[in-house]
């Protein structure tokens, strides 16, 4: 009970206890549910945590050290709460999660037990179970940078420093048609290269889909002046026509386009003159001059 209020140690001493679990789930988009086990609803925090959602929780394992501290989430799909549509979406991937042990009498008599995000979420027979990680889990991910010709910087980041607010590196505009929430297509849309979007961002912006982002794979520009713009991966839901969409400038991570595309070569994260595969395996000849010079 390290780390409990004394007066949730004082309840706990009791003997009778009136104890249940709260959950706070704040998905990327801002939107906060609240979830409890209790029999009804509970509300602290400014969150009101609701009793019919259908969502339960194993007990938390905790450790001490750099261990990562996990439980699992399982309830029923509901479509007033954690909707199927939502899941295939993405709208919970990474999301914070918060947990707290509550007198339901008295909440203002409780303790934070766990903080951290979702990780896998499984769907089977109209129910769900969502892995819940701890903060340490961040830990387990890998860091530094990769040495390579490339670019390691993420356009608009601030090590790129790019501003995709200026004009010309960006568009909004409303969905005129739209093919497996992957193919979009207008019926005017000049003033930009082809190809000037591809490796770039698609951002949904209102609607339903509000919020869901996709990679540009392809970008078309016709004849007309019509365009078709094709994403690697289907959005999770499909924006409906007129549905506000942002279509940003996209970058192959290359010195030539950082120059020429963005002007923003003094903010290059990669190393163009690094020497490749070809070089690193290189040997001597005789019929080379071996003088100790440049290969090139």
């Amino acid at each position: 009970m390290r780390g409990y209020p004394d007066d949730l140690r004082e309840h706990l001493r009791s003997g009778a206890t009136t104890l249940c679990r709260a959950f706070a789930v704040t998905r990327r988009d801002g939107l906060v549910l609240g979830f409890t086990d209790h029999d009804r609803d509970l509300h602290f925090d400014g969150v009101d945590f609701r009793a019919d959602s259908g969502l339960t929780a194993k007990a938390i394992q905790q450790a001490t050290g750099l261990s990562v501290d996990n439980t699992e989430a399982f309830g029923a799909l509901r479509s007033d709460a954690i909707t199927e549509q939502d899941i295939l979406a993405g709208r919970y991937d990474g999301a914070e999660v918060r947990g707290w042990l509550v007198n339901w009498v008295d909440v203002s008599v409780r303790a934070l037990q766990f903080r951290g995000t979702l990780g896998e979420i499984v769907r089977s027979g109209g129910a769900f179970t969502a892995e819940l990680r701890g903060l340490a889990e961040e830990l387990n991910q890998p860091q530094g940078f990769v040495y390579h010709a490339r670019c390691s910087a993420i356009l608009g980041d601030k090590r790129c420093k790019f501003d995709l607010g200026r004009a010309g590196y960006s568009s909004q505009r409303p969905v005129e048609e739209a093919e497996d929430a992957r193919v979009f297509r207008f019926a005017s849309f000049a003033g930009f290269e082809d190809r000037w979007f591809e490796k770039g961002r698609f951002k949904v912006l209102d609607g339903r889909a509000k919020g869901l982002v996709g990679i540009v794979k392809n970008d078309r520009l016709k004849a007309n002046g019509a365009r078709e713009v094709e994403l690697w991966q289907s959005l999770g839901m499909v924006p409906e026509p007129g549905n506000t969409v942002l279509i940003e400038a996209g970058c192959d991570r290359q010195a030539d386009s950082c120059r020429l595309k963005f002007e923003n070569l003094k903010n290059f994260r990669g190393f163009p003159d690094i020497p490749g595969e070809d070089w690193l395996m290189s040997y001597p000849v005789k019929v080379s001059v071996n003088d100790g010079g440049s290969r090139r």
